[in-house]
């Protein structure tokens, strides 16, 4: 459990702030792990272990927990001695069900700080992430939604179990698949992505393999004797890591011949999500009439119109951006939401009064303006997101 100390090099790159985080963590590292702190992490033979460990809050995502593990990550991609990162969730129901919602939306109902540096924190992180050099292993056990996805998708490895519970559900809270949903839902199969986040619906076990999200299925129960494999790997590249995960991958049996949920449906997904608007994909779905097309409708129709509007443009440009380009501009959109109205009206009907009837405003797609929407779009000057 000793911890290398992060080296000068390192600390130098650093803002202060940051320095004197990696040195406090370095520090409580050098002790045991504190098993009752919200993230743990240590270091075990070659590789660097993240533990979500909330577990009574379905290790949702808080800012300090932010502010530990983006320092970390950094410390163990410059360790000669750390040859990989792993991620996981205490806890038997989840990886990690998104960030801290409540919390956000408590702060910008009093102009707080927390609204800003909370996303920007985030992203930062989830482009830690998506650029790690060293290989980056997500065990995605149980829900892994929103926030949760942030801290895996981007990663080389996404090992889902049958546990996994997968979704993007931001436009019922009157946000939008953010964390890079913008990059990685429009390079999903077909218009899988578009579906995903205008719906909010929800993969499970396997299905999320079979989705493109993760790139194995292992057992949950295989998932101690995977991580201390991974542990004992001497000196391993990423191919290395690669033939193991395969190796626990191909022995996994649970759910093998069952079809993809969606695969009767991508017909029908491609061409009606491939409408050029929220009003298009609408009218579609009334056309075709089949019960697919019904259900999916219904959902819709409870989803913010700002944020189905504001989800539908993200996706058609994130298709075509880069990673950091894409955070930029979903950094925009939050700020966008933060000076809105439907971000806290959705928290409240869905996380705090839980009366499941938001009242949107404006309430129908044909008053979401496409200059309203631009609007949100808009560079922030001196706020804007520096990656």
């Amino acid at each position: 459990m000793r911890s290398s100390a992060p080296s000068t090099q390192i600390l130098s790159r650093l803002n202060p702030f940051n320095r004197l985080q990696v040195i406090l963590q370095h520090l409580k590292m050098s002790k045991n792990a504190d098993s009752t702190a919200d993230v743990l992490l240590e270091k075990r033979g070659g590789a660097g272990i993240i533990t979500l460990n909330r577990p009574k809050a379905l290790n949702a995502l808080s800012f300090p927990m932010i502010q530990q593990i983006y320092p970390q990550i950094k410390t163990w991609e410059q360790d000669p001695e750390t040859f990989l990162i792993i991620i996981k969730g205490t806890g038997e129901k989840a990886f990690c069900a998104g960030g801290d919602i409540i919390a956000i939306s408590d702060a910008g109902k009093v102009g707080d700080r927390l609204t800003q540096d909370f996303f920007r924190e985030e992203y930062i992180l989830n482009n830690a992430i998506g650029t790690c050099k060293k290989p980056y292993v997500a065990l995605i056990d149980g829900i892994t939604m929103g926030g949760g996805v942030g801290l895996s998708v981007h990663g080389h490895f996404r090992v889902a179990t049958e546990r996994t519970l997968f979704a993007m559900p931001e436009t019922a809270i009157g946000l939008f698949p953010d964390v890079g949903g913008g990059y990685f839902l429009p390079r999903l199969s077909g218009k899988i992505g578009y579906f995903l986040a205008l719906t909010g619906f929800r993969l499970k076990g396997r299905d999320v393999l079979k989705a493109g999200i993760a790139t194995h299925f292992v057992e949950s129960e295989k998932l101690p004797a995977l991580e201390k494999d991974l542990i004992a790997l001497k000196s391993p590249s990423t191919e290395n890591i690669a033939d193991l995960l395969n190796s626990y991958h191909v022995k996994s049996k649970v759910d093998q011949e069952k079809e993809f949920v969606l695969d009767e449906h991508m017909e029908k997904i491609n061409s009606l999500f491939s409408a050029n608007s929220m009003e298009e994909i609408v009218k579609k779905l009334k056309q075709d009439g089949s019960p697919f097309a019904i259900k999916q409708l219904e959902t819709i129709n409870k989803m913010s119109p700002t944020s189905l509007k504001m989800t539908l443009r993200q996706l058609k440009e994130g298709a075509s951006m880069s990673l950091q380009e894409v955070l930029t501009m979903e950094y925009r959109l939050t700020q966008a939401c933060m000076r809105g109205h439907d971000f806290y009206e959705g928290v409240r009907a869905v996380l705090i009064d839980k009366d499941q009837s938001p009242r949107w405003k404006p309430a129908a797609l044909e008053e979401v303006s496409d200059e309203f929407v631009d609007d949100c779009f808009k560079p922030l000057g001196n706020n804007d997101l520096k990656l």
